[in-house]
C-alpha cells in the first residue's frame, strides 16, 4: 500500500471553510465546557467549604470542598468510554453535542443548588452528583473537540490547528476565573450567600452561542470515509473499546503518560495555589484570581505558537522542550508564590502557564490524533486523556492540600511531585512515532 503524506491533497476554499468551522466547534466547545468547569473548581476552593461542609473543622472542611472537584474525575472515564464508542460510530458532531448538554445542565443546576444550611446532608450529597455529571460530560468533550479539529486540519497544519481546543481550555479557565472575579467584587462579602452563584447561571447564555456554532459544524471526513469503507467492504463493526485494547496497547499507553507532565500540575497552580495562597499565607482571594486570570491569557497567546512549532520540529521535541521547563523553573515558581508577594504570584503563574504548560499542551491534540487509526481514535484518545485525569488530576489540589499539612507547610512534597510527573510524561513521549508526514487515514497504530 502506498503511504500518502499530508501534502497529498491541496485543501479546496469548501475544504478550507469546513476546516474552520470544525475548529470554532472544537475551541468553543472547550471554552464553554472548561468555562464551567473552572467555575466549580474556583468556588469550590473560595466557598464550598463553609457552604456545603460547615459540620467539619476548617482545614477537614476545605479538604472535603476540594475532594468534591475530584469527584468529577471519577466519572470522566465513563464519558470517555460511551463518548468514544458513540464518537467512532455515530460521529463526532452528534457526540459533541451531547457532552456539551449534558455539561450546560449539570453547571446550572450547581448555580441554584441549595447549601447546607438548607437541606442538610442532601446538598453535597446532590453537589457531588452533579459533579459526577460535568466529569461524565468533560469525559468525552476534550477528545472530540481535538479530533474534530485535527481530522479537519488543512495539510502540515495539525499542530496548529490542534491547538485550538487547547486554546479554548485556557480560555474558559480565563473567562471563568474573570467572572468569579467579577462576582466577587460586585457581591462583596455576600459572594457567599449569593454571589457564587452567578458564575455558573452565566453558563447558560455562553452555552446558547456554543450549541449555535456546534450545530453548523461539519462531520469530519475522515470519520465519513472510514464509515464508508466499512461499510463498502462489509466489515463487521466490533466495539471501538474492545479493539483499541486489544490491538492498540501501545499507543494507548504513551497517550496515558504524555498527559503526566501537564494532569496534575495544571490544578497545582490553578485551583491548589489559589486555596493556599488564600488559607495558608492569609492573602486577598483576589491577587490568586488576578494570578489565574493573567496566566490564563499567557497561556492563550503562547499555546498557538507553540501548535505551530510542533509543526515544524515534531510534537515530542516541543513536549520534551516544554517537560524540561517544567523540571528546571518548579522550584523557583514555588519560591516565588511562597514569598506572598502579588508580582512574585502573577509571574509564578504566568511562568508555569505560558512556558512550561503551554510547550507540553498545545502538541497533545495532533499527537494522539496520530497515535491512533480513525476506526479507534475517539476512544484511543478519550480513554487515554480520562485515565490520566483520574489517576493524576482528580484529587491533586486535596493531595497537595494534605502535603502541605503533612509537612508542616512546607512546599517540598509537592515540587518533588511536579518533577516526577513531569519525567514520566516525558519517557512516555520518546517513544511516540513522528507522524507529521503521515494521511490520518493511513495511520495504522
Amino acid at each position: 500500500m502506498t503511504q500518502h503524506t499530508v501534502t497529498d491533497t491541496p485543501a479546496t476554499p469548501a475544504k478550507r471553510r469546513a476546516a474552520i468551522r470544525s475548529l470554532q466547534s472544537g475551541t468553543i466547545g472547550a471554552i464553554v465546557e472548561w468555562y464551567e468547569y473552572t467555575v466549580y473548581g474556583t468556588t469550590a476552593a473560595l466557598v464550598f467549604g463553609s457552604l456545603f461542609f460547615p459540620q467539619f473543622e476548617a482545614g477537614i472542611a476545605q479538604i472535603a470542598a476540594l475532594a468534591t472537584f475530584g469527584v468529577g474525575f471519577l466519572a470522566r472515564p465513563v464519558g470517555a468510554f460511551v463518548a468514544g464508542h458513540l464518537g467512532d460510530r455515530i460521529g463526532r458532531k452528534s457526540t459533541l453535542i451531547l457532552t456539551f448538554t449534558v455539561m450546560t445542565v449539570a453547571t446550572a443546576l450547581i448555580g441554584l443548588l441549595p447549601t447546607y444550611a438548607q437541606i442538610g446532608m442532601a446538598a453535597p450529597i446532590l453537589l457531588c452528583v452533579l459533579r459526577l455529571a460535568q466529569g461524565f460530560a468533560v469525559g468525552g468533550e476534550w477528545g472530540g473537540a481535538a479530533i474534530i479539529a485535527v481530522e479537519n486540519a488543512p495539510p502540515g497544519r495539525r499542530g496548529f490547528f490542534g491547538s485550538w481546543p487547547q486554546i479554548g481550555v485556557s480560555s474558559g479557565l480565563l473567562l471563568g476565573s474573570a467572572a468569579i472575579a467579577l462576582s466577587v467584587a460586585l457581591s462583596g462579602d455576600d459572594f457567599a450567600v449569593w454571589g457564587w452563584r452567578v458564575p455558573f447561571l452565566l453558563s447558560i447564555p455562553l452555552a446558547a452561542v456554543g450549541f449555535f456554532i456546534r450545530l453548523r459544524a461539519s462531520e469530519s471526513p475522515a470519520f465519513l470515509e472510514e464509515k464508508a469503507r466499512q461499510e463498502a467492504a462489509k466489515e463487521e463493526q466490533k466495539a471501538p473499546l474492545v479493539v483499541l485494547l486489544r490491538d492498540h496497547r501501545r499507543p494507548l499507553l504513551i497517550a496515558i503518560f504524555a498527559r503526566f507532565a501537564e494532569a496534575g500540575n495544571y490544578y497545582i497552580f490553578t485551583t491548589f495555589v489559589l486555596s493556599y495562597i488564600t488559607t495558608q499565607l492569609g492573602i486577598s482571594r483576589g491577587v490568586g484570581l488576578l494570578a489565574s486570570i493573567l496566566g490564563a491569557a499567557a497561556n492563550v497567546a503562547m499555546i498557538p505558537v507553540y501548535g505551530r512549532l510542533s509543526d515544524a520540529i515534531g510534537r515530542s521535541r516541543t513536549f520534551l522542550l516544554g517537560g524540561a521547563c517544567i523540571i528546571v523553573t518548579a522550584t523557583p515558581i514555588f519560591m516565588l508564590i511562597q514569598t506572598g508577594r502579588t508580582w512574585a504570584i502573577i509571574v509564578g503563574i504566568m511562568l508555569f502557564m505560558g512556558l512550561g504548560h503551554g510547550l507540553v499542551y498545545a502538541p497533545l491534540p495532533a499527537m494522539y490524533c496520530e497515535l491512533f487509526p480513525t476506526s479507534v481514535r475517539y476512544s484511543g484518545i478519550s480513554v487515554g486523556y480520562q485515565t490520566a485525569a483520574i489517576l493524576l488530576s482528580s484529587f491533586t489540589p486535596a493531595l497537595a492540600t494534605a502535603l502541605i499539612v503533612w509537612s508542616g507547610g512546607a512546599l517540598w512534597p509537592i515540587i518533588v511531585f511536579a518533577i516526577a510527573t513531569t519525567a514520566v510524561a516525558m519517557v512516555a513521549v520518546s517513544f511516540a512515532p513522528d507522524r507529521r508526514s503521515v494521511a490520518l487515514d493511513q495511520i495504522g497504530g
